[in-house]
């Protein structure tokens, strides 16, 4: 399948299987929205990255899986979505898409290399969360999916929402939740589009990169969006994505 413009608007209109914020999450393309970027992948699916480097995407490894080619959607305001061609994908070794399907703990990051840096993007400094994660600890996701489950066209906008941890949060996984409705009824979460995006959380310098959106749930951990946010922490990944930027050239 070649990639094409109108392909590009069709995957940004229509439902895709990738995991957007849900519940009011608030546009911003400034502060962390900054490195947010666009994935399309030619079977179809759309997700989120995040740009560490001027030619390095941070993602979920279920969102860049073997078989496909994946490209970065560039927006400007004066012209069509252009598209970036990626040189290279490395997914962690040790994902399993069975765990991360049912919500269990997996390697779920991967790494884009760009053929030209990004433009009109900043990269977001990488870090790895505050140990221990403790219950109520906050974080801010930020993506590029759907706001209404199932309604493609409310999908493309950088958005982030700030949600905080719940459960036995640790560094294998995290997960998130409104902090007004808890997960247990509709509020702010990921949703379809979302899979592959930031998690900030505010250190001394500034936000920093500490994990990437890996699914969602609806509220009380039924199907869909607006319940709860997994979150992979970067805790276990941060050396082999470090130890990968390097063998590409690119210095983090």
């Amino acid at each position: 399948m070649k990639f094409s413009i109108p392909v590009i608007t069709g995957l940004l209109l229509a439902a895709a299987p990738a995991h957007a914020i849900v519940g009011g999450g608030a546009p911003s393309a400034e502060g962390v929205g900054r490195s947010v970027v666009t994935i399309v992948g030619s079977r179809g699916n759309f997700c989120t990255g995040a740009l560490i480097a001027p030619k390095l995407v941070l993602t979920a490894a279920h969102c860049v899986q073997p078989g496909a080619d994946y490209k970065i959607v560039e927006y400007a305001a004066d012209k069509p979505p252009q598209l970036q061609d990626v040189r290279t994908v490395a997914v962690h070794p040790a994902f399993n898409i069975q765990a991360m399907l049912a919500h269990r703990a997996t390697a779920d990051v991967a790494l884009l290399q760009l053929a030209e840096p990004a433009k009109g993007k900043t990269p977001s400094a990488l870090g790895m969360p505050n140990i221990p994660i403790v219950i109520g600890g906050r974080f801010t996701i930020a993506g590029i999916g759907v706001t209404v489950r199932g309604d493609g066209k409310s999908g493309g906008t950088i958005r982030v929402a700030g949600l905080v941890a719940t459960g036995k949060p640790g560094t294998l996984q995290i997960r998130l939740v409104d902090p007004v409705g808890q997960g247990m009824r509709d509020g702010m979460s990921a949703c379809t589009g979302d899979s592959g995006g930031p998690v900030f959380e505010d250190k001394q310098a500034g936000p920093a990169i500490i994990g990437v959106i890996s699914w969602s749930t609806g509220p009380n951990g039924s199907a869909g969006c607006g319940g709860m946010t997994g979150v992979t922490p970067l805790t276990l990944y941060r050396d082999w994505i470090l130890r990968t930027a390097r063998q590409w050239g690119a210095g983090l």
